[in-house]
């Protein structure tokens, strides 16, 4: 069995696939622009800083702070491994929002 080279980001689409059933999901390793931070420093993972976009219902009539309390308590294990998440950079919508903001693109 051949080990994967991406764990932190298969645990990303795993967990938040499963729990929030996302209409659209998107997943931006940005590790190596934070390679040279010094809380960085020792750290051999190339899987520590995520920028997530995430479009779902269970966001539905929820705020921001509680859709992003929602994601980390997701992903609570793999912010506490040493050498695991060190950020998440959440974007979070409901489908109506997506479309709402897609519409004032197309708009401009």
């Amino acid at each position: 069995m051949t080990q994967s080279m991406t764990p932190m980001e298969d645990a990303l689409r795993a967990k938040i696939g499963d729990a929030l059933k996302p209409t659209s999901f998107e997943i931006y390793n940005d590790s190596h622009k934070h390679a040279h931070h010094k809380a960085m420093e020792g750290v051999t993972s190339r899987e520590t800083h995520f920028r997530l976009v995430i479009t779902s219902t269970a966001f539905k009539g929820k705020p921001q702070l509680a859709r992003h309390r929602m994601v980390n308590s997701l992903m609570k294990d793999e912010i506490a491994q040493e050498g695991g998440i060190h950020a998440l950079q959440l974007t979070t919508r409901t489908p109506e929002e997506d479309e709402a903001r897609r519409q004032k693109e197309v708009a401009a």
